[in-house]
């Protein structure tokens, strides 16, 4: 089905239609990734945006792509090759990217068929690749522009550093957890009380390799006659000095810290203020060097072993404490701790690209849903520091910058050539600055294209709150400073141009029971094992119903086997409506229709209505709970029950009624159908004939009052039948058992026509001569009183239904006696939330309501 859909051209985009436009660039997968739960919860709303959009007339692009994710790839082939014993360096940089590229066209992309699988509507003709020719043209243009600009730059900074991937790594691949160490307390300075001396506190002893200064706070009086001295340090024997700064909190610890600044970020700023000098005592692997120090060799947790027990010869250790639990930042990929590094790095300078992204929100350029997450946002562009944006790999964008012989640098834009004799800067770009530039590179900038010219600005983004700061923010900042690019406004009346007018974030997967899904805990889920096991349909609405804007959503067996049932029912009742001679077509006068066909009509309407607004809004969740409670509640448990009294009617009006079944439920199922496309598609097209519901039109307001005298009518029924089914029940009559019975004052009650639906619902007989009432009911309804007189004599066993109401009791006064005990127990009302207690006392009224009914049924059968 999928196939032919996409053969059919339904997901390909005409830039040239006079249809307004409608676009969406698909968050790129990593090419080494596979779908996993949250990519299905992305796609498929993406997915249920551009259906629908598409149903309403729109020419809608849904760009697809994949991200070369440099650090990824590279991993997955630099292990390829150590199984053969091999490094990169054995091939070379020109022959390992060329290998790269062998693995990528032979096994990357698997989450492509993976997305067929789940139905995504995307435009396969336009799929891109953040390393194909025209995306490297579009990133050395924007870097081009940015350093001409005075906005990118090198300098050497502090960066996160992955001895094991041995390159800088971007703030989202650092996962920090709390961990067993060691705090040392280590004497600097005299070892001689009655000298000058420090006591100072560290995690990371193997850092004081590092140290040129210690820092006291300005005004602690412990230190103010050290300040501006130096003290010895005991392993490099330098003279280091005491500097004065406000950072320092002088009531933690001793009230001193030591200072490496080319090791940690709060130590580098302070570096930074006190001109001090900042030594790298670390290799790219992780390995103290360069130190003149016997530990020159050592890996960084080796050394710290070791010169903690030089120190503690030397009687420097004054005090150790094991285990002392810590946060310790790890790279995502690798698992290793992460080393702060003073490294030689291209920056992008954000000051004004994060303010012009700011502004973009503020002004109303870009909308976030929800607005509470504005704040965060502001947050963070309002505090951004600058972009570490190059990586020391040899997969990916390469910078383009080149050395001359005499040290001279040229950046070299995509139509230029460097000149002879210069070198390229061997770095390469971090991931997230090519998928920055994805919604207007996608579509061919920097040339003009048609593409730009129809569907940029995007019309939403669709991704999870976490990365927020990360992909987005670039997005914005790179989207606004293109801003007035020609290119970019062409045939816009030169409006400011952002990368997407809505932003949408939606919440984090967690599991049935609200925790989140990791590998250790094993509560993860394979979308692709749902989707085999209950098929995509099942996956997405599990999906698409849990999903509200900002809010986390829980997923588990239990949610997935509920949307099977629905979708199931929704598959029987089409069936039901077909054998019944159900079709969709013009509905006939509404003087034709019966107040059940009227009923239904308006409340579909309302309920489109309903659906409309909450997509509108991107409440996902909202949309599918009234879809859900609409078929299930209304469609199936009412009026397909009450159609069937109709269709058995030899009337003139049951050809009307089959039309209204019929268009009713192939309205239903074109507003299902963005969210569970392919059983929408089956059953559309068995009831309609027509080509595909995906080109089918998106139902529209009809513009009709809602008849509220059948709706009245309707609802008086409802409640006739649900009280005589719950008084039947009380009886002990088996459900579908039919039984004599009187309904006094049925005429009196403004019901219309649906007297026979009454009885023939509530599985009711006319009496025949000599019928004697063994139990009655009165309803009240909006007109009048009906009492309900049955004859159960000869159609219950009363010993069984004694025994069982027996044992009924006896669960109701139990859980009666669990409530009364507790409510009575002064030291559990004391300590219990008011919440709680409100729940227990509401336990035990319907607890003895219970009891009550119970007993009183008991009495009836005994003939007292």
């Amino acid at each position: 089905m999928y196939e032919r859909w996409v053969n059919a051209g339904y997901f390909t985009a005409d830039p040239t239609s006079g249809k307004p436009p409608y676009s969406i660039v698909l968050p790129p997968p990593n090419v080494t990734g596979n779908l996993h739960i949250g990519h299905a919860l992305d796609h498929t709303l993406m997915d249920t945006l551009t259906r629908r959009k598409r149903m309403q007339g729109y020419e809608v692009l849904w760009l697809p792509g994949m991200d070369h994710a440099g650090i990824s790839t590279q991993t997955v082939v630099e292990k390829q090759l150590a199984v053969d014993g091999k490094t990169k360096e054995d091939f070379g940089r020109e022959l390992f990217v060329e290998k790269v590229w062998d693995w990528k066209r032979e096994s990357g992309g698997q989450i492509q068929w993976q997305m067929r699988a789940l139905g995504d509507g995307v435009d396969w003709s336009r799929d891109r690749f953040t390393l194909d020719d025209g995306l490297s043209r579009a990133v050395q243009t924007i870097f081009k522009r940015l350093y001409d600009a005075g906005l990118i730059y090198r300098a050497e900074r502090l960066v996160n550093w992955s001895p094991v991937l041995r390159t800088a790594i971007s703030d989202i691949e650092v996962k920090y957890e709390e961990v067993p160490g060691e705090l040392v307390s280590m004497r600097y300075g005299s070892l001689d009380d009655a000298e000058p001396h420090v006591v100072v506190a560290t995690t990371r002893v193997e850092t004081m390799l590092g140290d040129t200064a210690v820092a006291v706070h300005p005004d602690d009086p412990r230190y103010r006659a050290l300040i501006g001295t130096t003290l010895y340090h005991p392993i490099t024997g330098r003279q280091i000095p005491v500097v004065a700064d406000d950072y320092v909190d002088p009531e933690f610890g001793s009230g001193a810290v030591k200072i490496t600044p080319a090791h940690d970020p709060n130590d580098f700023e302070i570096g930074m203020r006190h001109n001090l000098p900042m030594p790298t005592i670390m290799d790219e692997r992780g390995r103290i060097a360069d130190t003149g120090t016997e530990f020159d060799g050592m890996d960084r947790m080796e050394a710290r072993v070791a010169i903690r027990e030089r120190l503690a010869a030397e009687g420097r250790i004054v005090a150790e404490k094991r285990p002392y639990l810590h946060s310790v930042g790890h790279s995502e990929r690798t698992g290793e701790p992460i080393e702060p590094r003073l490294s030689m790095q291209w920056w992008v300078k954000v000051e004004s690209l994060a303010k012009a992204a700011g502004d973009a929100v503020r002004n109303g350029d870009t909308v976030i849903h929800p607005a509470s997450s504005e704040p965060r946002w502001f947050d963070w562009v309002d505090n951004m520091h600058d972009w570490c944006i190059s990586r020391q790999l040899w997969w990916g964008h390469r910078i383009p910058i080149w050395y001359g012989p005499e040290g001279e640098v040229v950046c070299v834009g995509p139509d230029e050539q460097a000149p002879e004799g210069y070198i390229q800067d061997p770095d390469v770009l971090d991931t997230w600055f090519s998928s920055g530039l994805w919604p207007f590179s996608t579509m061919g900038w920097p040339d003009a294209t048609a593409e730009l010219e129809k569907f940029y600005p995007t019309s939403v983004l669709v991704t999870g709150y976490d990365i927020l700061f990360f992909w987005v923010a670039r997005m914005m900042m790179f989207g606004t400073f293109v801003a007035n690019d020609p290119v970019l406004t062409s045939g816009k009346g030169g409006a400011y141009q952002v990368p997407f007018k809505d932003v949408f974030l939606h919440g984090l997967i967690r599991d049935q029971h609200g925790k989140k899904m990791s590998k250790s805990r094993g509560n993860g889920i394979d979308p692709l094992e749902w989707i085999n096991e209950y098929g995509a349909d099942v996956v997405r609405f599990t999906l698409a119903r849990g999903a509200q804007p900002g809010s986390d959503l829980s997923v588990g067996e239990p949610h997935a086997l509920a949307s099977r049932s629905f979708i199931t029912k929704v598959f029987n009742a089409a069936k039901l409506a077909l054998m019944n001679g159900a079709r969709p077509g013009d509905l006939p006068d509404r003087a034709q229709l019966t107040d059940a066909d009227r009923w239904i009509i308006d409340r579909l309407e309302a309920v489109r209505a309903e659906v409309d607004s909450a997509l509108d809004g991107y409440e996902f969740g909202k949309a599918c709970e009234s879809l859900y409670h609409f078929f299930w509640d209304e469609l199936c448990d009412w009026y397909l029950e009450l159609a069937k009294v109709q269709f058995a009617q030899d009337d003139s009006r049951v050809e009307a009624t089959r039309v209204v079944l019929g268009t009713v439920l192939e309205t239903v199922l074109r507003l299902l159908h963005p969210v569970i496309p392919f059983v929408t598609e089956t059953l559309w097209q068995a009831l309609t004939g027509g080509e595909s519901v995906v080109v089918a039109p998106w139902p529209q307001a009809t513009g009709a009052a809602p008849d509220e005298v059948a709706a009245q009518r309707i609802s008086d029924v409802q409640r006739l039948i649900t009280e005589i089914r719950r008084f039947r029940s009380d009886q002990g009559l088996a459900e579908k058992q039919k039984v004599a019975a009187k309904l006094i004052g049925l005429a009196d009650a403004d019901l219309g026509g649906l007297h026979e639906s009454v009885t023939n619902l509530a599985r009711l007989t006319d009496p025949e001569a000599g019928f004697a009432a063994t139990a009655s009911l009165e309803v009240r309804l909006s007109t009048a009183t009906v009492t309900v007189e049955i004859d159960t004599s000869g159609t219950v066993d009363l010993d069984a239904e004694r025994r069982r109401l027996e044992k009924d009791l006896a669960a109701a006064q139990k859980e009666l006696a669990g409530a009364v005990a507790k409510l009575g127990n002064e030291a559990f009302l004391a300590k219990a939330p008011e919440q709680v207690v409100d729940k227990i006392k509401a336990r035990r009224e319907v607890a003895a309501a219970e009891v009550d009914r119970i007993t009183a049924r008991l009495a009836e059968l005994s003939g007292k």
